[in-house]
């Protein structure tokens, strides 16, 4: 089964949300219905990128990354965010 790194991107703020999931579907569905508490002032958002992994465990991994000074900068090299 595929996991998922994704990033989010809010139609009201324009501000970024990483995660990872299973199934970005679900999980957008359920940023955008306020049932996550952390995005729910900042929605509607629509899914922005997306890397797939093998592992769950990679998947967090990478969101870690992109959560770091480090990986934010990777992400404004290749105009991701």
């Amino acid at each position: 089964m595929a996991y998922y790194t994704y990033i989010l991107k809010s139609c009201i703020d324009g501000g970024y949300y990483y995660g990872h999931t299973k199934d970005t579907n679900n999980r957008l569905q359920k940023h955008n219905s306020g049932k996550v508490r952390s995005t729910k002032s900042r929605k509607p958002f629509v899914l922005h990128y997306v890397e797939e992994f093998e592992t769950k465990s990679e998947a967090y991994l990478q969101e870690m990354f992109f959560k770091s000074a480090e990986g934010k900068n990777y992400l404004r090299q290749r105009q991701i965010i």
